[in-house]
């Protein structure tokens, strides 16, 4: 049984020390050059689409959170009547 686990160990200390990494491209250059071009478009919805989904579903969100408070404060503001 531990020469079972000994085993296992140098295996996975093997393979995590050996693996190669991988090369990644830097896209910083490319994200800043499309954020800092003046096209009209606001900041937060230069990303595209999932921006612009994101956007509104967060003016959504809030519209409905908003409606729901002053609902639940003109609720509150008349007394209920017991029968």
């Amino acid at each position: 049984m531990y020469r079972h686990m000994l085993a296992l160990q140098q295996v996975a200390h093997r393979t995590i020390s050996s693996s190669a990494r991988r090369q990644v491209g830097n896209k910083v250059p490319q994200k800043q050059k499309l954020f800092q071009e003046d096209n009209g478009i606001p900041v937060h919805l230069k990303g595209g689409s999932s921006d612009a989904l994101l956007y509104r579903a967060t003016m959504a969100l809030t519209a409905l959170g908003a409606g729901y408070v002053v609902y639940e404060l003109v609720k509150a503001s008349f007394p209920q009547k017991k029968d």
